[in-house]
């Protein structure tokens, strides 16, 4: 009887054994598992956006991520700073805004943006122009070279550019109107014969209301003094270096004015005015 017990008991042991080392290879999984999600790892051919186009859109102008957030994430962006504080780009890591006088001011790690793309620029391939005679013309040379209208893609021009239109806007204040007002105050600016870097991206039809369909480009000169969202241009003998990008990560706002807004109504119209004229 008692060598039954003892090998009872010899079993039972056997498993609380099994049961103990069976937990501590599944505990830090376990223990991951209720965590909050930290998303996907990223790749460098990550588009990395903070909110989305239709927010901005609608006067959601508050920044919540900083740009030393932003800088972890990509080298080259196009966006905002808080309140509309400018245009915002970022060329070879260094992240300016160019304000409604037209001159660009590096960015600071504490200022935050409400909406930002960025990734880190790898060009994958090239489209060659003999002569670009306005924006519409960059639009289609650009169309025209896409391996497929159903991936992002980051876009790089460093050149002497003929002539380029840009603009910004002035740093608003609350109420905020919405941004197709905003732009009725836009500062416009011409570049003739400039050297400088163009930015941006190009985003697929799939994806609007959460960026801008087809190419959003902004512009900053040779010495990072001057800039803005490109409205027009004219190149010749230029290369678009593209950086096809097939993952895209989005972080949105957890407070503040996304939570009430209204993001159900179709905003193409008002999107073709703030980002065309």
């Amino acid at each position: 009887m008692e060598s039954r017990t003892t090998h009872i008991l010899t079993i039972v042991a056997i498993i609380v054994f099994i049961a103990i080392i069976a937990s501590l290879i599944l505990l830090p999984g376990l223990i991951y598992a209720d965590k909050p999600s930290e998303g996907a790892p990223e790749t460098r051919d990550t588009a990395y956006q903070i909110s989305t186009i239709d927010a901005l859109l609608q006067s959601v102008y508050d920044g919540f991520v900083p740009i030393s957030e932003v800088r972890k994430h990509g080298d080259t962006a196009i966006g905002t700073i808080d309140a509309l504080d400018g245009e915002l780009i970022a060329v070879d890591g260094e992240y300016y805004t160019i304000r409604s006088d037209g001159v660009a001011y590096p960015l600071e790690d504490t200022t935050t943006t409400p909406f930002i793309v960025t990734t880190f620029f790898d060009p994958d391939l090239t489209i060659h122009t003999d002569k670009t005679e306005n924006i519409s013309q960059f639009e289609d040379q650009l169309e025209a070279g896409l391996p497929s209208a159903n991936m992002f893609y980051a876009i790089r021009i460093d050149g002497t550019f003929d002539y380029v239109k840009t603009r910004s806007v002035p740093k608003q204040t609350r109420p905020y109107p919405k941004l197709a007002e905003v732009i009725k105050e836009q500062s416009e600016f011409e570049f003739y014969n400039t050297t400088g870097t163009i930015v941006g991206f190009w985003s697929p039809e799939f994806v609007s209301g959460l960026n801008v369909p087809g190419y959003h480009i902004h512009f900053l000169t040779a010495d990072r003094t001057r800039g803005g969202h490109v409205l027009d241009l004219q190149m010749t003998n230029e290369d678009m270096k593209l950086d096809i990008t097939p993952d895209f990560f989005m972080v949105l706002p957890t407070e503040g004015d996304f939570y009430q807004v209204d993001l159900t109504e179709d905003l193409g119209s008002a999107l073709e005015t703030v980002e065309k004229n």
